[in-house]
């Protein structure tokens, strides 16, 4: 079965639906109406390529051109009031077919099996999971004007399409300036008579908003996979790694205020949120601490916020300090009011001792934290449940995650070819078969590759701890 984004307004419409299929019309008919066919065309394809990042670009074309014939034809002037209600409901009966040629959703069964109104909100509100990497790579300067004046109109909308669907989880008004804007440059530089220095120009003036749509994209990854609670605790993590001389006191509410940024501005419509709100956080960032870090310090001596901003972010951890083993916090204090707070302080203290510590074991350990609060704290027996479990914490946890922490420590500092050798001798330690061995050591490798980075995709990651 295939599923479809109805309308991009159609969203808007589901905190109106009081007011009836006049008022969702209405409003799809007012928005073509101002944005214009060609507009609206383009708004389409990158929302339904960002909805359906997995999606091809023969099936997102589909999409594209019935959802716009639709629309085209039912907010002509004289067109019958009932056309667009129809014609919706057509396109929803096509998208539950099994020969759709719609992109393909695992969610669209349980859509088809509602009527009306509310099978198209159902429908219009799927979405594919992030790609884990990002599939779009820029061509050469001379590849792109090749392709650009061989067919100008396909060359935009698949460009639109793989962009959309790699950084499909920045916000809308984010990728609409990047995409414009990129495509402007192409148009412009591709005609010029000096297309090499036009690019150079070009380039250097997009690079605010290409750094924008990639750390917004990492932003908001991390809150549609964690939510608000887990990624603060993921920006928490990272900072105590990166200035372990910091407190929690001096971490914690920079850390709050990076998912409040996420939680205003990945949904929002408003064109400078995103933008504006990340500009506000960085310069909280540089100002609580430059003072403490010289490393800090070198990102936030620059005029260009957002690249002060993509420094910080791309800063590796830094090396582990001298520390006492942290004080664990008691039963009492875990069952408390604020026990979720003494437990994610108690995750702060490790991640600042293991730097090199990945950011998914990070984030299963704090889903592990809220299960074993929620488990002993309501058990009937709270001393005995957490006894039995700070056994096994001290006998398994603690082992895993040093090892997790040289793993990636090695990554880190050593070229591949080298890192793989060493994995490999020390895997070999434990005398496995020959294909246990090589198994074992793609695992490790794999997971390394992927998830030792700061920008590792999170879902991607939690799969593979």
């Amino acid at each position: 079965m295939r599923a479809a984004l109805v309308l991009l307004p159609l969203l808007a419409a589901a905190q109106a639906l009081h007011r009836g299929k006049a008022y969702v019309r209405e409003k799809v008919c007012q928005e073509y109406k101002i944005l214009g066919k060609e507009n609206f065309r383009t708004l389409t394809i990158i929302d339904t390529s960002r909805k359906y990042s997995n999606g091809t670009f023969q099936e997102i074309g589909h999409l594209v051109r019935d959802i716009v014939s639709l629309v085209e034809t039912c907010c002509a002037d004289g067109a019958d009031p009932s056309c667009y209600d129809a014609g919706s409901t057509a396109l929803s009966e096509k998208s539950c077919r099994a020969d759709s040629p719609f992109p393909a959703h695992p969610g669209t069964a349980q859509c088809c099996g509602q009527q009306g109104l509310e099978r198209k909100l159902c429908l219009a509100a799927l979405r594919h999971p992030p790609p884990a990497l990002p599939r779009f790579l820029q061509p050469s300067d001379r590849e792109l004007c090749h392709a650009f004046r061989l067919q100008p109109r396909e060359f935009a909308d698949r460009f639109l399409y793989e962009y959309a669907s790699s950084y499909s989880q920045a916000p809308l008004p984010v990728l609409l300036a990047s995409t414009s804007t990129f495509l402007s440059m192409v148009s412009t530089c591709c005609t010029s008579s000096a297309p090499t220095a036009c690019f150079l120009k070009e380039k250097l003036e997009r690079k605010s908003i290409s750094l924008l749509t990639l750390t917004s994209n990492r932003i908001c990854s991390r809150f549609s996979a964690y939510g608000k609670d887990k990624a603060s605790f993921s920006s928490l993590a990272s900072l105590a790694q990166k200035v372990p001389s910091a407190s929690f006191e001096d971490l914690l509410p920079l850390a709050e205020d990076a998912a409040e940024v996420a939680s205003h501005c990945c949904d929002s419509m408003a064109e400078d949120c995103m933008q504006r709100k990340l500009l506000e956080h960085t310069a909280r960032v540089c100002s609580a601490l430059s003072a403490r870090d010289r490393r800090f310090a070198g990102c936030c001596q620059g005029k260009n916020l957002m690249e002060n901003h993509f420094c910080i972010l791309a800063m590796p951890p830094a090396p582990a300090p001298r520390l006492p083993e942290p004080p664990e916090p008691t039963n009492k204090e875990l069952c408390a009011k604020e026990g979720a707070l003494h437990a994610t302080r108690f995750l702060f203290e490790l991640a600042r001792r293991h730097p090199s510590l990945p950011e998914a074991v990070l984030a299963k350990l704090y889903d592990s934290s809220g299960k074993l609060r929620r488990e002993c704290c309501s058990s009937k027996d709270p001393s005995a449940c957490w006894g039995s479990k700070r056994q096994r914490i001290q006998a398994e946890l603690f082992p895993f995650l040093a090892k997790a922490d040289q793993l990636c420590g090695q990554y880190h500092k050593l070229p591949f070819l080298e890192f793989k050798k060493r994995l490999r001798d020390s895997l070999a330690q434990a005398e496995p078969s020959p294909a246990q061995l090589e198994q074992l050591l793609e695992q490790r490798a794999s997971f390394a590759s992927s998830c030792c980075l700061s920008d590792s995709p999170p879902l991607l990651c939690a799969s593979k701890v």
